[in-house]
């Protein structure tokens, strides 16, 4: 048979761009394209996190450029790769989050990713999947954390208990026991409170390596008022985004310790613990058997947060690199798992991650034409 090809597209918290893949039904990626956010999208995608004036023309036209990056990623996958769109199957496509409030307000909530896929559908030329994290909100669910089943698909390991953080914008674990069914949640920031600081402190999108928090010093006090975030002590299900972790809460957090002062990188430091302690703290309680975590997203090229987190879990940290998955390629690879899933009519969510009411087929179809 025929081999079949899927293309995910992801782009996240972050708001550093689009991350493309081209995979096969295996699940082996063919060809990877990242495209970065234009200035002005970016600045309007971080905007439209908040209410604001306008917001349905902006979100609107954001969505139509969202359509324009995602299928400009597509199309250079495909051509590194040597594929027509008519050889690929389906795409999945993640949309950008701008709101994320499940199970609020009416006790639904709602999840919202911009995305114009009726778009990307006639710019690409291929069947699109998308608005993927509804269904499960619908049925109940937080909508998210979805990559625990993709995780769990690709990196279970029988005897072998395998914790696997995704270090995005949000950090968010896939636990994967030995026996027994597999977990996840949102543990709390990844990269997006540090991003936020080091953009607005030093003009720079991210902490290359995490150079700058390396030379700062953590401040104790400063960090158990971070911790005191009430999130953490949810149980999960749960998931969480810039709705909470945002620059307001950076400026709130600091003002409440307004009587002190503290050099920029000590900021940096601290931000970094917390996206550590708070891991570390999460595998603690929920995996405290793991031997091995395997990381994922952008943070995996931190060095510095990949330092402390070895050092506060006690436990080996690396790359997915070392089985054979590069951590930036992995969100994107679930996407177009996903796609693949719909498109089999196959559940995608993990009722147990998500808390839905049960097994969903997740996303619409925007068909090519």
């Amino acid at each position: 048979m025929a081999a079949e090809w899927f293309v995910g597209l992801m782009s996240g918290t972050s708001l550093d761009g689009v991350d493309a893949v081209l995979a096969d039904s295996e699940g082996h990626d063919l060809a990877f394209s990242h495209q970065v956010f234009a200035p002005a999208l970016r600045a309007e995608l971080l905007a439209l996190n908040r209410s604001g004036p306008d917001e349905l023309h902006r979100a609107a036209l954001a969505g139509n450029a969202l359509a324009r990056v995602y299928a400009k990623a597509t199309a250079d996958v495909l051509a590194q790769a040597g594929v027509a769109p008519t050889q690929v199957r389906a795409l999945g496509a993640h949309g950008q989050t701008v709101r994320h409030q499940p199970q609020t307000h009416d006790e639904t909530g709602y999840t919202c990713q911009l995305l114009n896929g009726a778009l990307l559908a006639e710019l690409s030329g291929i069947d699109v999947v998308c608005d993927l994290r509804s269904r499960d909100v619908a049925a109940g669910g937080q909508g998210a954390p979805l990559v625990p089943a993709f995780h769990a698909a690709r990196f279970a390991r029988p005897g072998e208990d395998v914790a696997v953080l995704n270090l995005g914008g949000i950090a968010n674990f896939s636990l994967l026991p030995a026996t027994g069914p597999a977990i996840g949640f949102d543990c709390g920031p990844g990269n997006v409170l540090m991003d936020q600081w080091c953009q607005q402190r030093r003009g720079q999108a991210f902490d290359s390596g995490g150079a700058w928090a390396a030379k700062g010093r953590v401040q104790p006090g400063l960090l158990a008022a971070a911790l005191a975030e009430p999130y953490y002590a949810l149980p999960p299900p749960k998931s969480t985004g810039r709705d909470l972790f945002d620059d307001a809460w950076v400026q709130r957090w600091l003002a409440a310790q307004a009587t002190q002062r503290w050099r920029d990188e000590d900021i940096a430091a601290t931000l970094a613990e917390v996206t550590a302690v708070t891991a570390a703290q999460a595998l603690q309680r929920h995996m405290p058997q793991a031997r091995r975590v395997l990381v994922c997203g952008g943070g995996a090229h931190n060095a510095h947060l990949l330092m402390r987190l070895g050092a506060l879990m006690g436990v080996a940290v690396e790359s997915t690199a070392s089985v054979g998955m590069a951590p930036d390629r992995v969100e994107a690879l679930a996407f177009a798992w996903l796609a693949q899933a719909f498109m089999a009519r196959r559940p995608g969510n993990l009722p147990q991650v998500t808390g839905a009411r049960g097994p969903r087929v997740l996303g619409a179809l925007y068909p090519a034409g």
